[in-house]
């Protein structure tokens, strides 16, 4: 390999940006001066059986549970193990630089809190907490249709940082320009609509304790606050929405998991109504990416929504390559599934994603410590990835490029954590 392959040479080092590798020697001087440890584990191999202790089993199920046997969940990991990072010395890479841009707006660096759906069942701090941390550590949040807290008060929570919208997509039109609307007003700049979850994949976690907390009411924040929804509820049952939970749920449920799909012409009503960037989540197939392009969004997440809807598909970082070569620098591609590790974030980037979503890891934190425990879940994230950035001779998010990795199938990595 030559001096030049692999990362790009500046003449200075990078001003301004977060020091989030600090973050490490802070962990070090709690523990040293004042014998305060983490709250959360800094390892990524235990960070799921200490969040165990701390939830319900229904709760626990819900966020570590997978579709089937975990086929998709394990190709996940797998994926990540099969590429190698190859660091190279003697770099300037003494002060990283994480900044990036996606859509117009600059960024701290390419990390994102997945939109993960009601998060009151792992603490009750809920979304409106890992909205707050989020913005105090300069990572985009994105909401969940699925959130157990309202647009507006996410929003609140959220102050001046940066947030995205996540749909799911509900069958009636008013409802989903309804939601837009909503969205748009209270600042959300990005529209992630997700493609995979128009009706739940078969999840044994789940249906060994028939747990589904949507039926009661969880996780239906955003539709009974609603007022289109709401006026449509009571114009057809005589009642408002909070006399009757379990109706109202079944009317929601109906609409958002309705177990119709959308098709890619049905991209053309989403654009009526939101003005924005639009990105379709659950991209796992180059030509569905081509025809992405076709419909005209600006963007894509490649995703097997964490394992959770097909078992025995493909690991999402396998066809990660292929999908962005299919679509060059039409739209930006993102990545979400299995990532654990600041490497892992090194790894997607340089196979192309311009950002990565980070969703089990946080969850974790969150019922472990609250908003605390997912501030610290993902200052830990950044923080290994800043450092391990440095450590492999990579300077900027400009310098994550497949020079720096190499495909190797060790015979060891059979398995890896969840």
């Amino acid at each position: 390999m030559s001096q030049e392959q692999g990362v790009q040479h500046h003449p200075e080092h990078p001003e301004g940006g977060r020091k989030y590798g600090a973050f490490q020697m802070e962990l070090y001087r709690n523990g040293i001066n004042n014998g305060i440890m983490p709250m959360v584990t800094t390892d990524p191999n235990k960070l799921q059986e200490q969040a165990k202790q701390h939830l319900s089993l229904t709760s626990y199920n819900y966020v570590a549970g997978g579709a089937g046997e975990k086929a998709t969940m394990d190709a996940n990991r797998l994926a990540f193990r099969q590429w190698k990072l190859i660091p190279r010395m003697l770099r300037p890479t003494t002060v990283r630089d994480l900044r990036t841009e996606l859509f117009g707006h600059k960024l701290e660096s390419p990390i994102l809190v997945a939109p993960v759906g009601v998060q009151v069942i792992f603490h009750p701090d809920k979304e409106s907490g890992v909205a707050e941390i989020a913005q105090q550590i300069g990572v985009p949040y994105i909401l969940s249709t699925a959130s157990s807290t309202s647009i507006e008060d996410v929003a609140k929570a959220n102050g001046d940082g940066h947030r995205w919208y996540q749909l799911y997509w509900p069958q009636s039109e008013d409802v989903t320009a309804s939601l837009l609307k909503r969205a748009k007003d209270n600042g959300y700049k990005v529209l992630v609509v997700t493609l995979d979850t128009w009706a739940l994949g078969w999840r044994p976690a789940d249906l060994d304790n028939a747990y589904v907390p949507f039926a009661s009411g969880v996780g239906n924040e955003c539709g009974f606050t609603d007022p289109v929804f709401c006026k449509k509820f009571e114009e057809k049952h005589k009642k408002n929405i909070r006399e009757d939970i379990i109706l109202a749920s079944s009317e929601w449920e109906k609409d958002v998991f309705s177990g119709a799909a959308h098709t890619w012409e049905d991209i053309a009503t989403l654009k009526k109504y939101w003005d924005g960037p639009i990105l379709l989540k659950g991209i796992q197939h180059p030509e569905d990416a081509k025809l992405a392009v076709e419909a005209g969004v600006q963007g894509i997440i490649v995703s097997n929504h964490g394992g959770r809807q097909v078992d025995g598909a493909v690991g999402s970082l396998e066809m990660l390559p292929e999908i962005v070569a299919a679509v060059g620098d039409k739209l930006t591609v993102l990545f979400d599934s299995g990532v654990r590790t600041g490497a892992d974030v090194i790894k997607a980037l340089c196979l192309g994603a311009k950002g990565v979503l980070i969703g089990r890891p946080f969850v974790y934190g969150l019922g472990i410590g609250g908003k605390k425990g997912a501030k610290q879940a993902l200052q830990g994230i950044l923080a290994d990835l800043d450092q391990t950035m440095g450590l492999a001779g990579i300077r900027t998010i400009a310098d994550c490029n497949e020079g720096v990795l190499r495909k190797v199938q060790y015979g060891g990595d059979l398995k890896s954590s969840y």
